[in-house]
This record gives structure tokens, sequence and C-alpha cells, in this order.
């Protein structure tokens, strides 16, 4: 797929006026290192409104981003699914500024929302988060689960409703992959879902943190890209700089984009391995998983 751009969008679903744990960051098409991009916001924060207005912006111009956020996409079965679940999730919480998705989850017990594991709760997983267990690529935690700090479902609630506006606003500028066809002539921008710990892991050799000028520069380099030289960053910049960087680097790889398509779930565009594991990992690996996963809630 051509894109002219490629951003990556580390994303949070946290409440209350001034939350930090969003960053953005860009880079164009060829080897230039990605550049983090600095929200107006006078305090150097991003919200995730302003992001909205961002990407509103930034698809009007002459140009065709693909723009991969940390958020899944979908929840799992049985909820129902995108772009319906989408819609769905904006009704609940129309009224609830900076795209907050709380309401929603408000008396459902099918989602953890506070205190200790309940007996009866079952975290739930889509295709993408067990095929990435099953390959041994680390363990991402089911949207339903909305406490702790690696939670992701918060800021899937909240991206949900990102998603619908931009369906909605600009249907002719956005497609949503793999729920939109994303054609390699269509000049619209593109969402993908991303995890970006597996770029760090692909261009690092692991998953631990970049936390150094030189440790983010030679995953850069694995990417395929000319080094940042950046001395001051956090995790959440790291994160989005290397998402960027693989985000450019894979978007060519035909495999990839045809491994996700018709995943009504939704996956990570993030690594070959992974998009492959979302659309062929063995039954028996599954099946396996969760065997192992019910023996120990027996335990407990």
């Amino acid at each position: 797929m051509r894109f002219d751009s490629f951003v990556a969008i580390d994303w949070s679903g946290a409440s209350g006026p001034a939350y930090a744990g969003i960053a953005v960051a860009r880079c164009r098409a060829g080897v230039a290192a990605p550049q983090l991009v600095r929200p107006a916001d006078a305090r150097g924060r991003w919200t995730r409104s302003a992001v909205f207005d961002w990407l509103v912006a930034e698809g009007d111009r002459n140009q065709r981003l693909l723009v991969g956020i940390d958020m899944a996409f979908a929840l799992p079965a049985p909820f129902e699914a995108p772009p319906q679940l989408w819609a769905r999730i904006e009704a609940h919480c129309a009224q609830d500024a900076d795209f907050t998705g709380h309401r929603y989850v408000e008396g459902d017990t099918r989602f953890w929302r506070s205190g200790k594991q309940p007996a009866d709760w079952i975290g739930h997983q889509r295709p993408a988060e067990l095929a990435c267990i099953a390959q041994g690529l680390g363990h991402p935690q089911t949207p339903l689960k909305l406490i702790g700090p690696k939670q992701v479902g918060l800021g899937t609630l909240a991206g949900a409703r990102l998603l619908h506006r931009l369906r909605e606003q600009r249907p002719a500028r956005w497609a949503i992959w793999p729920f939109d066809d994303v054609a390699r002539d269509d000049r619209r921008s593109a969402c993908v879902e991303i995890y970006p710990r597996l770029f760090i892991r692909k261009a690092a050799g692991g998953n631990a943190k970049l936390r150094s000028g030189a440790a983010l520069d030679a995953a850069l380099q694995a990417l395929g890209s000319e080094p940042a030289g950046l001395v001051h960053f956090d995790d959440h910049q790291a994160d989005a700089i290397i998402a960027a960087a693989g985000l450019r680097r894979t978007a060519e790889d035909r495999a990839l984009w045809r491994a996700g398509a018709g995943q009504e779930r939704g996956g990570y565009l993030a690594a070959r391995e992974r998009a492959q594991g979302c659309a062929r990992n063995s039954r028996f690996q599954f099946r396996r998983w969760r065997r192992r996963r019910s023996r120990s809630r027996l335990r407990r």
C-alpha cells in the first residue's frame, strides 16, 4: 500500500481534565526518522479531542496517511462487531466530553471495572490476542479489563467513539481497516490497530522499554529508519516513534494486508508473524492455551 505519511498514536482512555499518556509521531515515506508531533495545548499534553481535530485537519489535506492507534478496534464476541459497536458506544456516551467511554460499561458485569477480579468474570479475548499469546509474542490484555496499568479497555471505548466520528464525518477521507477495504489506488487515509510492543520486539529483539537515545536509534535503524537523535523522551513517545517507523516498514507488505482482510474483530497491523497468526494460527494452539487457562482458574 502506498501512503504519503505514517502516523502512530500511543492512546489513552484516562478520565479527568488533565491526563498524560498520549503521544503522536509521524514520518514521511522514505527513511527519515519519525518526528514527534507536539500538541497545541499550552501544557504540552494531547487530549483525545485534540487528536481527533488534528486527524481531521491532516486528512483534509492532499495526502494519504496511514495512522496506527494503540487500542483494540473491537471487543471480543459476544459483543457486536464494528462499525455497529462503535455507533452503539457513541450513542451511549455522546453527552460525555473528550470521547470518554466510561458510561457504556455502567452496570455491565462483562467488564472488570474495579477491585479484585470478580469470581464470575471471564476475560474473553479476540483471535488477535489469542494468536499473539499462542506464538509467544506477548500477553496483550483483554479489552474487557478496565483496571490496572496495562489495561487497554478504557482506551478501546474512547477510541471506538473517535473511529465512529471519523467514519461519519469524513467518509470520503477515511477508511478503518480491516472493516473498510483499503485498495492500493484508494486515496483515502486509513486507520489501523497497532500493538507497539510488537514493533519493539521485532526491532530490538525483546519487550524492554527503550529509554535511552542509543536504544531508540538502534531500534529505528533495525526498521530501516535513520536515527532520531533524541535525548529526552518518555515511554509513550518512544512507543509512538518506533510504531511510526514500523508502519512505514510494513505498509508495502501485501501478505500482511491480505492476512487481516475479513477479520470482523480486527487485528494488529504490526508485524508479519502477528498478522498471519490472526488468520492461520492452529485451532490446536488455541484449545491448548484455553485448557491451561481453565485449569488455572479451577485451582484458584
